[in-house]
């Protein structure tokens, strides 16, 4: 997107020593420069469209969207936007909404800065960036069937604590669909009961806590 000989970077998270670090990590760099930073998703996307960056750091959780909304609307305003996640989870779930909604790579903030760099440079050159740890737990899981978005309801409302009647309650559906969901849900994840379910859940990424 830039013309320029060096990569430029937009970091997008709502940290500001994180936003401070990533600065100082991209400017030591010979070939990268930082074309902005923003702490939330309506500043990143006014900056995005006013810098045209090369590539744009996302981390997942920000104040008034989420990486994932972020990134389908930086597509929207430029169909060549190359996105990065950059984030403290690395749950298979969360990797692979990641890359359903565009990004070209996704990296844990607890990683080497190397690592970093790297999947800016692959991602400017026109490359997918996953590091390898990160590929493996999507193979892990690529055969694992897939909650709907009720199900993954239900789940997070297991995940608050609360029984089948209260759960049919809070999603307006009956308490037998609730068992039935329940039923799916155990399943699909491959687990005997609601707290094996929750607990996987979480580690994976397919739910987090508020």
């Amino acid at each position: 997107m830039g013309n320029d000989a060096r990569i430029r970077v937009l970091c997008v998270d709502d940290h500001p020593i994180v936003r401070e670090g990533l600065s100082s990590i991209v400017e030591l760099q010979p070939d990268m420069e930082i074309a902005g930073t923003a702490e939330s998703g309506a500043e990143a996307l006014r900056l995005f469209r006013e810098l045209k960056p090369d590539v744009t750091l996302v981390d997942l959780r920000l104040g008034d969207t989420t990486g994932f909304e972020l990134i389908r609307k930086m597509l929207a305003i430029a169909p060549e936007a190359r996105t990065i996640v950059l984030t403290s989870f690395e749950g298979d779930a969360d990797i692979e909404r990641a890359l359903d909604a565009g990004a070209r790579g996704y990296v844990v903030k607890g990683m080497v800065r190397e690592e970093l760099l790297r999947a800016i440079r692959a991602v400017h050159a026109g490359k997918k960036h996953i590091p390898a740890a990160l590929a493996a737990k999507l193979v892990d899981h690529l055969s694992s069937e897939r909650l709907t978005q009720r199900e993954l309801e239900v789940l997070q409302q297991i995940a608050r604590g609360l029984r089948n009647k209260e759960i049919g309650g809070e999603l307006g559906i009956a308490e037998d669909t609730v068992k039935m969901h329940v039923k799916s849900i155990l399943m699909k994840l491959g687990v005997n009961d609601r707290t094996e379910a929750v607990t996987l859940a979480l580690r994976r990424g397919i739910i987090h806590l508020a």
